[in-house]
C-alpha cells in the first residue's frame, strides 16, 4: 500500500486485516516529516518518536484484542497550533505564547483521542489565525508542497501542507473567514468548515468568537467525513455549541443522489477572478452532468460587501479576545519594564506581529466611542442581510457552488505588504462564516498544469450530510490530485 496516497478507509481496512500496523504509520509519518519538513515547514512541533510508537503499539494491541471500533484508531493526525493540547506547546504561531503549555486538551482533541487517533504534532499558522498565506507566523512561513516558492494559503497553511505533502493522513484546522477552505484549495486537498456551533470551540484560541470553527483537512471527502463525525457534537462546556443532532455524515455519504439543484452566484464571476480559476470551476460544474445537477444562476448581491463587513466584525472580536495576552497570567512577559503600564505595552509590542497589531487597532477603533454605530453596528447589519441572502437562495437550490479562491497560490512575499490585496483572497469564503453555513473545498484541477485549484460548495446550516454527499459525488467525477509530483519524484515511502 502506498501510504503517501492511501485514504483512512483503506488504511483502516489494512490495519484490521493485519497487513499494516499503527507503528508502520508512525514510522512513515516521522520519516516523511524528517525528509520534507526542512523545505515545507508545516510543523511547529512534532512529538517524540518514543511516545508516538508507544501509543501506536497500544493501539495495535487493542485492535488485536477486538477493542478497536473507530477507523481513526492508530491514525496519526496533525493539529493546527491554535488548538490546545496537553503535552505539546500551543503557540498560535505567536511569540507572545512561545513555549506555552496548555493544562487541558481541547474538546476536539479529547474526541480524537477517544476515537483512538494519535496526535502527531502541531502545525504552523498565521499568527492567531490572522492571514491568508501562513507568512504571518512568528516562526517563519510554510511553503506550498506543489511549489516551494509559493504560499500554501492560510491561516491553516501548515495543516494543509502537511496533508498535501503526505506528512499527515489528516489534520485539523480552524476557519474564521476561509482558513480551512482557502489553503485546501491552494494545496490540492479537501477542507471542510462545519456549521458554526456543530464542532466545539472549547480549547480553540479565539480570533473571532462568532466566526471561528474547527474542521478537517484530508486527502478525500470520505476522510473529511470520518474526522467530522469524530469531532462533531454538542459540548456543554462551550456556550456556542449547538444542541442539534446532525447524525453521521459517513452513513449517508454514498447514498444515491437524485437531481440536485446547484445554485451558482452571478457575483462569482466578477473582477479579480483569475481566468484559469474561472475556467476550471466552470469545467467542474459541467462535469456534474445534467442527469445529476440542475444548475441555475442565483444572486448573492452582498458577496462583495462580505469583505468589509468581515474585517470589522472579526477585528472587533479579535481586539476583545486578544486583550487577555498581557504578560500577567501566561505567555511572554517583558521583564525590563519598570511599571505595570510599561509592562503591558512592551509585552504586547514585542509579542504581537504586524498583522495582529493591525487587526487589534482596526477592531479597537471600530468599537470605540463615536465609531461603534458607524462601523461595528453597521457591519453587523450587513452580516444579517448576507445571511438573509443565503436563506433566500436556498429556497431555490440545495447547494451553492462557487470558486474557493480568486487565484492560484501566489509567490511568497508578493502580497505580504499589501493587506487589501491579501484580504481579497477570502472573497469567496468569508460569507459562509458570516452566515454560519457549512462549506467545503474540493480539488478541481490544476492551473497551467502546475498549481492546484479548488471549487467550493455551501449548504444550509446543519446540512453537513447533504454537503458531504454532494461533494463526494462531485469528487468521483473530478478525481483527487494526490501527492505533488515534485515531492513524489524526490523519494517517498510505499508499503
Amino acid at each position: 500500500m502506498d501510504l503517501t496516497r492511501a485514504t483512512i478507509t483503506e488504511i483502516a481496512a489494512a490495519l484490521d486485516a493485519g497487513s499494516l500496523a499503527s507503528t508502520d504509520l508512525v514510522e512513515h509519518t516521522l520519516r516523511e516529516t524528517g525528509r520534507l519538513e526542512p523545505e515545507v515547514h508545516a510543523f511547529l512541533h512534532v512529538r517524540d518518536r518514543e511516545s508516538l510508537l508507544r501509543e501506536a503499539k497500544e493501539s495495535d494491541a487493542a485492535r488485536r484484542s477486538g477493542g478497536v471500533t473507530s477507523p481513526l484508531a492508530g491514525i496519526p493526525v496533525a493539529i493546527k497550533d491554535n488548538i490546545c493540547t496537553i503535552g505539546t506547546p500551543t503557540t498560535a504561531g505567536s511569540r507572545i505564547l512561545e513555549g506555552f503549555q496548555s493544562a487541558y486538551d481541547a474538546t476536539v482533541i479529547e474526541k480524537l483521542k477517544a476515537a483512538g487517533a494519535l496526535i502527531l504534532g502541531k502545525c504552523n499558522l498565521d499568527e492567531f489565525a490572522m492571514g491568508s498565506s501562513t507568512e504571518n507566523s512568528a516562526y517563519g512561513p510554510t511553503t506550498n508542497p506543489w511549489d516551494p516558492a509559493r504560499v500554501p494559503g492560510g491561516s491553516s497553511g501548515g495543516s494543509a501542507a502537511a496533508v498535501a505533502a503526505g506528512m499527515a493522513f489528516t489534520a485539523l484546522g480552524s476557519d474564521t473567514g476561509g482558513s480551512i477552505r482557502q489553503p485546501a484549495a491552494l494545496t490540492g486537498v479537501v477542507g471542510l468548515k462545519p456549521t458554526y456551533g456543530t464542532v466545539s470551540r472549547r480549547g480553540l484560541i479565539a480570533f473571532g468568537s462568532s466566526l471561528d470553527q474547527i474542521g478537517p483537512l484530508a486527502r478525500c471527502v470520505a476522510d473529511a467525513a470520518l474526522v467530522f463525525d469524530a469531532i462533531a457534537g454538542n459540548d456543554p462546556r462551550d456556550a456556542t455549541s449547538a444542541d442539534i443532532a446532525t447524525g453521521s455524515a459517513c452513513d449517508t455519504l454514498h447514498d444515491s443522489i437524485d437531481t440536485i439543484r446547484v445554485g451558482v452566484p452571478r457575483q462569482s464571476w466578477g473582477e479579480g477572478l483569475d481566468a484559469g480559476v474561472e475556467a476550471s470551476v466552470r469545467s467542474a460544474l459541467d462535469q456534474l452532468g445534467p442527469a445529476v445537477a440542475e444548475i441555475t444562476a442565483i444572486d448573492l448581491p452582498l458577496l462583495e460587501a462580505s469583505i468589509p463587513a468581515y474585517y470589522l466584525v472579526a477585528t472587533a472580536e479579535a481586539s476583545a479576545n486578544l486583550s487577555r495576552f498581557d504578560g500577567v497570567r501566561y505567555g511572554l512577559r517583558d521583564k525590563q519594564a519598570g511599571t505595570l503600564d510599561e509592562m503591558y505595552k512592551r509585552t504586547r509590542g514585542h509579542g504581537f506581529g504586524t498583522e495582529v497589531k493591525r487587526r487589534i487597532l482596526l477592531g479597537t477603533h471600530a468599537l470605540s466611542s463615536g465609531y461603534y454605530d458607524a462601523y461595528y453596528l453597521r457591519a453587523m447589519k450587513v452580516r444579517r442581510k448576507i445571511a438573509d441572502d443565503f436563506a433566500r437562495a436556498f429556497e431555490t437550490c440545495d447547494v451553492i457552488a462557487l470558486p474557493a479562491t480568486p487565484t492560484p497560490a501566489f509567490p511568497i512575499g508578493e502580497q505580504i505588504d499589501d493587506p487589501i490585496t491579501m484580504y481579497r483572497n477570502d472573497l469567496y469564503t468569508i460569507a459562509a462564516n458570516l452566515a454560519g453555513l457549512p462549506a467545503i473545498s474540493i480539488p478541481c484541477g490544476l492551473h497551467d498544469d502546475t498549481l492546484p485549484l479548488g471549487v467550493q460548495l455551501m449548504a444550509p446550516r446543519f446540512e453537513e450530510s447533504r454537503l458531504l454527499r454532494v461533494a463526494s459525488h462531485w469528487e468521483a467525477k473530478l478525481g483527487t490530485l494526490g501527492r505533488p509530483p515534485r515531492i513524489s519524484a524526490n523519494g517517498g515511502d510505499a508499503r
